[in-house]
């Protein structure tokens, strides 16, 4: 400010300071504007979209691992000022484990939800459209894409098919597993609104040095529904079919090893049974709890007593939160 005449880099002359001021807004607001259509051209290209915010009150407050995501990531996020207050780092990346079905996926969901963050699964058949051999190089790039972004939940379900272990691996799935490795620290920037999650259902075929600390901040499992879990489940999914009068204590006591998918897809069976049904007769027909009790005695829940032990143990050993 002590001299008089200030070079202008977009006029290619010196200028008064005044409007020395007003040509770096101009350039400031310009940048901005690029970025900003950056990010959304990154966000399109990547198939990112936002999901509905009640989306996490369709997880029970006793289903696990609500309470625990809601108080060591959601708000840790959320509460910026209050983190750093309290020296708290909130987790940039995170690996969800448990049988298949257990609403891994729509956990994810629900926390970009509730984050208000947008949404991007990074789908492992995509990253091998190209052969094998390049699924690294794809990999390097999906996550360079990534770094531009800012406040995206990046999902990776079926984590397992790129980050085996590497002690019997093939030269090239121990180059992706290596890739991998390099990239997750490359996230956990500060400053950066990232949270990486990635799901499997066999932990145990995971590479041992993604399990250690430092790679992934928080391994959580992903288990079987309690009976107020599977309430709040069946309840919503009633509420969207043509149903009266439905026993809710009796479907709970009815569906103890079925997963939110399971429940899910039982429901949608039940809702297209119904409309053939009225659609036939011509009479409008309404969903019973016995018609409800008819489907659940010929489904088959995927959770079967072996796969509740298993896990029960892998939740012992691999856990960290």
């Amino acid at each position: 400010m002590d001299h008089k005449w200030i070079l202008s880099e977009r006029l290619s002359r010196e200028v008064g300071f005044r409007a020395a001021c007003l040509d770096y807004l101009d350039s400031v607001e310009a940048d901005t504007d690029a970025l900003h259509n950056r990010q959304a051209d990154l966000l399109g290209e990547m198939g990112a979209h936002f999901i509905e915010k009640d989306a996490w009150e369709t997880l029970s407050d006793t289903q696990p691992p609500k309470q625990l995501v809601h108080k060591r990531i959601i708000l840790p996020l959320r509460e910026e000022i209050l983190s750093r207050k309290h020296g708290v780092i909130p987790p940039k990346s995170l690996i969800f484990f448990g049988p298949p079905g257990t609403g891994k996926t729509h956990f994810v969901k629900a926390m970009a939800g509730k984050l208000g963050w947008w949404f991007i699964e990074i789908l492992p058949s995509l990253l091998m459209a190209d052969g094998v051999d390049k699924i690294g190089a794809n990999l390097r790039t999906t996550m360079e894409k990534v770094r531009k972004l800012d406040e995206v939940v990046v999902f990776i379900d079926e984590f397992e098919e790129i980050a085996a272990s590497r002690d019997e691996a093939s030269r090239i799935d121990r180059s992706i597993t290596n890739e991998f490795l390099k990239q997750v620290p490359m996230l956990k920037k500060p400053g950066s609104k990232i949270l990486l999650v990635c799901a499997t259902n066999y932990i145990r075929q995971l590479d041992a040095a993604l399990l250690r600390p430092g790679r992934f901040d928080c391994i959580i499992p992903v288990g079987t529904l309690d009976e107020e879990g599977r309430r709040t489940i069946l309840q919503h999914y009633t509420s969207k079919i043509h149903a009266r009068d439905i026993d809710m204590d009796l479907l709970v006591s009815l569906t103890q090893n079925f997963t939110p998918a399971d429940i899910e897809l039982l429901f949608q069976i039940i809702a297209q049974r119904s409309f053939e049904q009225e659609y036939e007769i011509r009479q409008e027909c309404v969903v019973t709890t016995d018609a409800i009790i008819s489907e659940i005695s010929k489904f088959r829940p995927s959770l079967t007593p072996e796969m509740i032990e298993e896990f029960k143990q892998d939740a012992l050993k691999y856990s960290r939160i």
